[in-house]
């Protein structure tokens, strides 16, 4: 038995859902207006969110990557009477299960239901069962974990998959980790980066080259496609490729064979294919500047990771992690991080990502030297005046609070760090189940700071 919610401002459209999925032995409740169905949403434990779109307080879009957001994390099922292309494109993309026009039949409403809940059931039962190596990947967010979803997926079988997202985001890390839970774990993970490819040797880097090929060619060459037989290829940035080296790739990837440059005979290489870019692939098709039949065939599975500024729940973790890693890396013991820094952080946008908060912390470290805990003051310059700019303008134009009506309580500062660093250490004890060694691998932390933080959580 699942528990389902209707928000809608329709009550005949809320009565008769309920009683339909009632009927199909499931709890079902309702709400008339878009707050009261958030606060159902927090209060409770459910399944599936049938959401409609047009409110009299809102758009009901813009509430979904909240609900998703939530522990329960519910499918979301959008029911609408005014649906449109842009409109089903945001729902997609902001996590909802599916979208529905008004008027519907029953029936039409019940199966993507059925359908969802049989999802949960096994996504839940198997949940388990697979622990996923993820090193250097931080953060329990809802945006995270639904990414280490699409990673498992993808490890479990074969398909050529595409990475997207911003420069920084940690798109080789998720590369990575998907070679490192798939079955090609004991073979090469090789890593090319298409941006710095140099077109007049890009056959010769990629497929290899026999000898006297070319001025130079003293000697054969293995291509990077051949190291990877048996393992993964990588193709870093792959929007940056030419049309014609795109028109070469296409070819291996249908036959799994190439020719090396100068050579005669053709060569065979059993690889998966994994590419990344933070290029729209989509945008450069329409320009001419990538081949369609080789974007449809790179995203098999399809994986887009978040900015950090869109889950800013994992900043505690990520700077806690770094700040131990690179104090242990200088030598100038663990320091600690005032509210004020960390708030700092929180407020930042971090267009350059994941990356550029570790540039920044380390930036930080040097700043501090001895001194034992980091303040706003360490961080760079330009940070700093981003974040001054900021609050000056907030202070010109007071800002409208999104949802006056329904304030959200938040806790001590100090209280949300030290929740999140405890989480993080019990989380890696658990996952280790208490073994040293593999706790120090997977958190890169030496045997003496992981202690000590154990020590100070009073964690054993």
């Amino acid at each position: 038995m699942a528990n389902i919610l209707i928000i809608d401002d329709e009550k005949a459209i809320c009565t008769s859902m309920a009683r339909a999925i009632e009927r199909e032995g499931h709890d079902a409740d309702y709400a008339l207006t878009l707050e009261e169905g958030l606060k159902k949403i927090t209060d409770g434990r459910l399944d599936v969110v049938f959401l409609d779109v047009r409110f009299p307080e809102g758009n009901g879009l813009k509430a979904l990557p909240k609900i998703r957001g939530t522990k329960a994390a519910p499918e979301v099922i959008i029911i609408t009477a005014e649906g449109d292309s842009d409109g089903a494109e945001l729902a997609i993309k902001s996590g909802a299960w599916d979208y529905i026009e008004k008027p519907a039949s029953m029936g039409s409403l019940l199966l993507p239901l059925k359908r969802a809940l049989q999802y949960r059931a096994e996504k839940w039962m198997n949940a388990s069962a697979v622990v996923l190596k993820r090193e250097g990947i931080l953060g329990n967010s809802r945006k995270i974990m639904d990414c280490l979803d699409i990673v498992a997926q993808a490890a479990a079988g074969d398909a050529n998959t595409l990475i997207t997202g911003e420069t920084g985001t940690g798109k080789e890390l998720f590369a990575r980790a998907i070679h490192d839970n798939s079955a090609r774990i004991n073979g090469n993970f090789v890593v090319v980066d298409c941006a710095s490819l140099p077109q007049a040797l890009v056959e010769s880097v990629l497929f290899g080259h026999r000898k006297g090929a070319f001025t130079g060619a003293e000697k054969a060459r293995e291509g990077l496609i051949k190291q990877a037989d048996g393992g993964t290829l990588f193709l870093d940035e792959v929007g940056e490729l030419s049309l014609d080296t795109q028109r070469a790739f296409l070819r291996v990837l249908q036959e799994r064979s190439f020719r090396p440059v100068a050579g005669k005979e053709e060569v065979k290489s059993d690889f998966r294919l994994i590419a990344a870019t933070n290029r729209n692939l989509d945008e450069r098709v329409n320009k001419g500047r990538f081949r369609k039949d080789l974007l449809y065939r790179l995203r098999s599975i399809s994986l887009e990771l978040p900015p950090l500024r869109e889950r800013r729940e994992d900043i505690p973790q990520l700077a806690l992690f770094h700040t131990a890693k690179l104090s242990e890396k200088y030598g100038t013991g663990i320091k600690g991080l005032s509210p004020e820094f960390l708030e700092s952080l929180f407020t930042y946008e971090w267009p350059g990502n994941v990356r550029e908060l570790m540039s920044a912390l380390e930036n930080a470290l040097g700043e501090a030297g001895d001194e034992p805990t980091l303040f706003p003051k360490h961080l760079p310059d330009r940070i700093r005046i981003k974040l001054t700019s900021g609050s000056l303008k907030g202070k010109d134009m007071p800002r409208p609070d999104p949802n006056p009506r329904q304030p959200q309580p938040l806790p001590r500062f100090r209280d949300f760090l030290q929740h999140h660093e405890r989480g993080y250490f019990t989380d890696l004890m658990s996952l280790t189940r208490g073994n040293i060694r593999k706790a120090c691998e997977v958190s890169g932390l030496s045997r003496s700071s992981l202690y000590e933080h154990l020590k100070k959580l009073n964690l054993k």
